[in-house]
């Protein structure tokens, strides 16, 4: 099971994390410290993969990591996962984010942070994957933000027609 997904910036600052186990507000944010003193103080030369990370997160956790310019994309999980599969599924989530934003940059992941939960929740739901191929993530996101719009859009329309035919 995937314990926890996190975007880091390089300075520390969490950027987007959803966690699948409960943790209260305090724990969470130690563990995101934990993690960035980890991600920080690894060359750039070892592998992507850590699996002892102390007893922050209990004896099963794993973590897998990747370096995108300013941004590390972590996932925490349990050793029910395989951390190829991690690695990869962070990939899937890197590109669906590019084919979105057109070269995710962390400020598309500052100020598109529905849309970043949105797509996150199409590949992983409850810490289970649901969905590696990003081009049906992104179809299904396409059309949640259609229907939002649309529902949006008629809710306005419905709303404004009164008023408008009482002038």
């Amino acid at each position: 099971m995937i314990k926890a997904v996190m975007v880091i910036n390089t300075l520390g600052k969490p950027r987007l994390s959803k966690f699948y186990e409960f943790q209260p507000v305090e724990k969470q944010q130690e563990l995101i410290r934990h993690v960035y003193a980890v991600l920080s103080n690894r060359p750039d030369n070892v592998s992507n993969f850590i699996r002892s990370l102390g007893s922050i997160f209990g004896p099963d956790t794993r973590l897998v990591y990747k370096h995108y310019a300013t941004l590390y994309f972590v996932f925490l999980f349990d050793n029910s996962e395989n951390e190829l599969a991690m690695l990869d599924l962070i990939q899937v989530f890197v590109e669906t984010l590019d084919k979105c934003f057109r070269s995710v940059c962390e400020l598309d992941v500052v100020f598109n942070y529905s849309k970043m939960h949105t797509i996150l929740d199409e590949i992983i739901l409850g810490g289970q994957v649901l969905e590696t191929d990003s081009v049906e993530v992104m179809r299904a996101v396409e059309e949640i933000t259609k229907l939002e719009s649309t529902t949006s859009a008629s809710t306005l329309i419905n709303k404004s027609i009164p008023s408008w035919w009482a002038r």
